[in-house]
């Protein structure tokens, strides 16, 4: 009993291995990648064409369908991204995409969900937001984007700390004769948060400076501080990340590649590497062999390609004279 156990456990490894590779070839694939990027941008065109009301409501049975087959394609899709890790299930939960995927299929089987149409269309949405796995470019600036939030929510600590004390220093001294922009704290701030873009600079200024002209000197002060370093600040930041990004993206592909490549057979990872030393050993053909092969082959059509010319006419003889001619003599013999 033990070994029948056993030889079961085995065969069901076996099978689980067999599916998870051909769920591989079929994920891994290119057509499979651009069939999936295609699905997405239809599910977006038919998202976009549900927003006229005239073409919804004269065709309703049939946008219902096209979105049922959407939905199948990408529960299919799903099914086999998930049977490509059937050897080991734990690695598909440890990819974010593959969560993310997952969430954003799975949450369209739930009634309270499918109950809800404004739920049901942001679910939707989502699945447009999936294109950026397949979009290298794009998938960098997402990463980008959620490594550069610390260095984000720091910068809007400080901004708000910033805008803060120039808000209460505003309403201090503007308050009384500008309320419409400085009367409280929060008008304040709302007005220093669009001076930031810029927004309406010369109108402060000049209101300003009818209060009081060291107001120049406030306004000057903030725009350099809030517009200037502040916002540099974040650009730094923000590119630092994508930086990491394209690191991070260069380090998985690599990972990646040797992957594939420690999956390979001996026989072709030494094809692979043709002409390194030991490329010729076991079931791959020897590169330096062949090449000596070849070059014996070359020396006899050549040596044919001779044999088969007629021989050349031997050389004349020539007798100089005393007056510096040259007289031709007979043949020399062979």
């Amino acid at each position: 009993m033990p070994d029948q156990s056993a030889a079961v456990g085995r065969g069901r490894q076996d099978l689980r291995v067999r599916v998870a590779e051909r769920c591989r070839e079929i994920t891994e694939a290119r057509w499979f990648a651009t069939a999936v990027f295609l699905l997405i941008l239809g599910n977006a065109a038919v998202l976009g064409v549900e927003t006229y009301a005239g073409v919804t409501a004269r065709w309703h049975g049939e946008l219902r369908v096209v979105e049922h087959l959407f939905l199948a394609a990408f529960a299919t899709e799903m099914l086999l991204r998930a049977g490509a890790h059937a050897a080991r299930p734990g690695d598909f939960f440890r990819d974010p995409w593959n969560l993310f995927d997952l969430v954003v299929v799975v949450a369209a089987f739930v009634p309270a969900a499918r109950e809800n149409s404004t739920v049901l269309r942001l679910l939707r949405l989502a699945r447009v937001l999936r294109a950026a796995r397949f979009l290298p470019q794009l998938r960098i600036v997402l990463v980008a984007v959620g490594r550069s939030l610390p260095g984000t929510v720091s910068f809007l600590l400080v901004g708000a700390l910033l805008l803060y004390v120039y808000a209460m220093v505003g309403w201090v001294f503007f308050a009384p004769h500008d309320p419409e922009h400085f009367g409280s704290i929060g008008r304040a701030v709302l007005t220093l948060f669009l001076l930031m873009t810029l927004d309406g600079l010369g109108d402060a200024v000049h209101a300003g400076l009818e209060i009081s002209r060291w107001s120049f000197l406030y306004y000057v002060s903030y725009v350099l501080i809030a517009s200037f370093v502040l916002v540099n600040v974040l650009i730094g930041v923000v590119i630092n990340s994508l930086e990491e990004a394209r690191e991070i993206e260069k380090q998985e592909t690599a990972k990646l590649d040797a992957a594939k490549l420690a999956k390979l057979p001996e026989s072709a990872a030494a094809r692979g590497h043709a002409g390194s030393p030991g490329a010729g050993d076991g079931d791959g053909p020897d590169e330096a062999a062949l090449l000596r092969e070849r070059i014996a082959a070359a020396r006899r059509a050549l040596d044919d390609v001779e044999s088969a010319l007629p021989p050349l006419p031997p050389p004349r003889a020539h007798t100089a004279h005393k007056d510096g001619s040259v007289a031709e003599g007979a043949r020399f013999r062979t």
